[in-house]
């Protein structure tokens, strides 16, 4: 069970890189659509991602066992504890973000400075 809850060190900086393009395109599509359940498959991924690295993340075995094996270039190792960092921040988000809108906010305003 241990080993189900930890996160590489290194990581590969390529499947790293694929996983947040992945995060980026889910969420583009939940700020065109506009639809809640949108909101479940990234809040999700990224709980995985933090919990378990791309062990339990659809997104990040993709990432990890189809898309970077098939790619022919350098892969580069880098520290995992910094993307793990970054997998929590967007959990912070994507989890308040999924909050707010159950909440009733479904408008996004924006402030000028």
């Amino acid at each position: 069970m241990r080993g189900l809850f930890s996160f590489p060190d290194p990581v590969n900086g390529t499947s790293a890189r694929l996983v947040a393009a992945g995060v980026v395109v889910q969420a583009v599509v939940f700020l065109v659509v506009r639809e809640w359940w949108l909101l479940v498959p990234l809040v999700y991924g990224f709980a995985a991602r933090v919990l378990t690295g791309p062990t339990l993340s659809p997104l990040g075995q993709l990432a990890t066992c189809v898309v970077t094996p098939r790619l022919h270039v350098e892969h580069r190792l880098v520290p995992g504890p910094p993307k793990r960092f970054a997998q929590g921040i967007g959990l912070a988000f994507t989890a308040g973000a999924a909050i707010a809108w159950a909440l009733g906010a479904t408008v996004v305003s924006s402030v000028l400075i």
